[in-house]
């Protein structure tokens, strides 16, 4: 019973939880003696891979992610292809700057740790004594600092005082005698055994090589009696945690812009072999302008087979209990930013692996990109993550340059590492043509230049006959047999030709080698689209916007599938979400002027089509096309407003020979029809290409424009558009 002394011979000891308080021996049975401090993180046994209770995840597009897992294999990692974006937010947003700390006043003064934080870090049984032995396991423990204000530790570093516990035990401030500057002691091992204290020290070693911006550097390590410590740099600021605290659920560009850049530190750590294992926003620091990782106490080595393996029940994926990855950290990261932008219940239990939908978060409803990101990253089997931190970080840019263009109006594009241009802004085509919806202007892959072939294909593409263009890459496929490229690009060359069964065959295969690789679903849509396949390219493209949602040539794919089935609801979202981000991709615009054409809203038509910059090759002929929506190209006989706007913008376009004859008789034809109505009133003022709003001028002039077009046309034409003239020409007595 507690209070009752220890039947241990020799000990001075009380029964405490049933363990001896000074000893630890049990009452009535012998147990091992081992542990450490705990605290917001545990060990191992916080990590292990449980049952996952959600069902599969929907998006406002109707569908889920796939995992390529099923048939047992694994992904293969490709090269890293790195970002040099350094700022935070990639100048895309502003954030305030937030003031340092002044160090000492971040010193706790009375330092303790919450019953409601205090569990064993070996069972994880709540623990109600600030210390003692576990009632459950006999684990030793204490959460009271063995440091205090005015200690010197290793003849340099004088202690100010604890200012946190962490995983590893309390945190203190102290001031480097040595070098004057204030410096972090962060808890390695806490132990009755001062060899093992030493032996924690000199195995942490390996952290001394971590040099980075966003890292909090590691300037030594030292042991004080039976523990050891880390000595870190004193970051001054708050922790992303503090934030989310004092605020709640950040916006979304600000949580995304906080995450984007502590994600290259993540690919730091990973080239260094090493993993991060216990992220979350306690253990990201923001200060002035910049944001960094502040707690290496749960870093250790991918390849490391043993010691402890640090983790945060809601924030570690399933598989972390087995042995920390690369993968594994980028789960953390997914959770994190989830955290930051929502109240998720049942973050612990029922979400512990998943998220919420978008019938229980609006805000994923909202941004379906930003919903999709977060799918990825935490995905159940690691190799359906992203394949690295790089790669996380490019499509999280692609993430934020989507939300900041939707919340501020402004377009925010981006050059693509993984997509080329739109390839209708390549090819303005006739000025007077109509723009249909036409798969072959889907952007391409960009090459993968540490393809083996990768010079032979990029010869072989630039080949504008489609003939030479497959021999040329049939010999690169033979030549460079590891070439996936080749054979790519062959499949893809195939299918312009409409030679489809060879090219089904090829992208079959290659996708049976790599079922993550996304440039095999793209290729596959596009030749679905090619043979009118609409419902199966649908799900392709649908499949390639959860593996890259900060790409915008996705979403631009799926704009046009839904247009070419019908869903105008799902064409008309994707195509305005690309035009927002970039105007560039004109393809979108002139899909989305269709599609409001199609919902007889010529107004929205016009809207979509002036997202065109003048700079744009394509400028003049999304003009004459904004000028025919007014005209009723939708079939519908147009209001006298659409007329005099229609009038006013032709007026303005630079527009020679047939072209603007072309243009001013169907101006003057539409003018005609709705004065025949008799249904407008009309303006006396009013004038329709410079003619007043009435029969006579407007015959007049629309005669002049056949007149005009006939001197362009060959001599069927020319006999056809005279005769339509003398119809059109108004009475005379003479």
């Amino acid at each position: 019973m507690n209070g009752d002394a220890c039947r241990r011979s020799g000990c001075t000891g009380a029964i405490e939880d049933g363990y001896c308080n000074v000893c630890g021996h049990a009452e009535g049975k012998t147990v091992a003696m081992n542990g450490g401090p705990t605290g917001n993180g545990s060990r191992a046994s916080a990590v292990t891979q449980g049952s996952r209770a959600s069902s599969a995840i929907t998006t406002g597009t109707g569908s889920s992610p796939l995992s390529r897992a099923a048939n047992g294999s694994h992904r293969t990692r490709h090269s890293s292809r790195r970002t040099t974006r350094k700022q935070l937010g990639a100048g895309l947003i502003s954030l305030p700057d937030l003031p340092s700390v002044e160090p000492e006043r971040a010193v706790l003064l009375d330092p303790k740790v919450p019953e409601r934080k205090r569990f064993c870090a070996k069972c994880e049984a709540p623990l109600k004594r600030e210390v003692g032995f576990c009632g459950k396991c006999g684990t030793r423990y204490s959460f009271v600092p063995t440091l205090k204000a005015g200690d010197l530790v290793a003849n340099q570093y004088l202690v100010k005082g604890p200012i946190a516990f962490g995983g590893l035990g309390w945190i203190y401030l102290a001031f480097d005698k040595l070098l004057s500057r204030y410096v972090v002691l962060k808890g390695l091992l806490n132990t009755q055994d001062e060899s093992a204290a030493a032996a924690a020290v000199a195995e942490r070693q390996f952290l001394a090589a971590v040099k980075h911006p966003n890292i909090v550097a590691i300037y030594n390590f030292v042991q004080a009696g039976s523990e050891g410590f880390i000595v870190m740099e004193y970051v001054g600021g708050k922790t992303l945690k503090q934030i989310r605290q004092e605020r709640g659920p950040l916006p979304p560009a600000e949580a995304i812009a906080y995450v984007h850049r502590i994600l290259p530190a993540f690919a730091y750590l990973h080239r260094l072999g090493m993993v991060f294992c216990d992220f979350k926003p306690d253990n990201v620091m923001l200060e002035h302008d910049d944001v960094k990782l502040i707690d290496l106490g749960g870093v250790r080595r991918v390849d490391d087979a043993g010691g402890d393996i640090y983790g945060t029940v809601g924030y570690s994926a399933p598989e972390a209990g087995a042995g920390p990855t690369p993968a594994s950290d980028l789960f953390t990261v997914g959770r994190t930013l989830a955290v930051l932008l929502t109240d998720i219940s049942s973050f612990s239990k029922d979400h512990r692996y998943t998220l919420p939908g978008p019938d229980e978060q609006p805000l994923f409803a909202e941004q379906e990109s930003l919903y999709r990101f977060l799918l990825k990253a935490t995905a159940e089997q690691p190799d359906d993550r992203f394949e690295n931190a790089e790669e996380m970080t490019e499509q999280l840019l692609g993430v934020l340059r989507e939300v900041v263009s939707v919340e501020t109006g402004t377009p925010r594009p981006g050059n693509s590492l993984d997509f080329g241009a739109d390839l209708l802004g390549l090819d303005a085509g006739d000025e007077m043509e109509p723009v249909l919806p036409d798969p072959r202007f889907l952007p391409l892959p960009t090459l993968e230049m540490d393809d083996p072939g990768a010079q032979a294909v990029s010869s072989a593409i630039s080949l504008p006959d489609v003939g030479r263009r497959a021999a040329a890459l049939r010999l690169a496929a033979k030549q460079f047999p590891k070439s996936r490229e080749a054979r790519l690009r062959l499949a893809a060359t195939l299918a312009e030709a409409g030679e489809f069964a060879e090219a089904e065959d090829l992208l079959k295969a290659l996708g049976t080698e790599d079922p993550w690789d996304w440039r095999v679903l793209w290729f596959l849509g596009r030749m679905r689209l090619a043979r009118h396949e609409l419902d199966e390219a649908r799900k392709l493209f649908d499949q390639v916007y959860f593996d890259l949602p900060g790409e915008l040539a996705p979403k631009l794919a799926l704009g046009l599938a839904g247009e070419l089935t019908g869903d105008l609801p799902l064409a008309v979202k994707m195509y305005n979400l690309v035009s927002r981000v970039d105007p560039s991709f004109v393809s979108a615009v002139f899909g989305l002027a269709r599609c409001q054409l199609r919902s007889h809203d010529r107004k929205a038509a016009v809207a979509a089509l002036d997202r065109i910059p003048p700079s744009s090759a394509l400028y003049l002929r999304a003009r004459v096309e904004a000028t025919r929506a007014l005209l009723g190209s939708d079939g519908a006989a147009p209001a006298f407003d659409d007329l005099l706007s229609a009038s006013a913008l032709a007026q303005s376009l630079s527009l020679d020979g047939r072209d603007r004859c072309t243009l001013d008789s169907q101006i003057y034809q539409a003018a005609l029809a709705e004065l025949g109505t008799k249904k407008t009133q009309v303006d006396g003022n009013a004038t329709i290409l410079g003619q007043p709003l009435a029969e006579r001028p407007l015959r007049l002039g629309l005669e002049n424009s056949l007149r005009a077009m006939a001197k362009f046309a060959n001599e069927d034409e020319r006999i056809r558009l005279i005769d339509e003239a003398n119809r059109v020409r108004p009475r005379t007595l003479t």
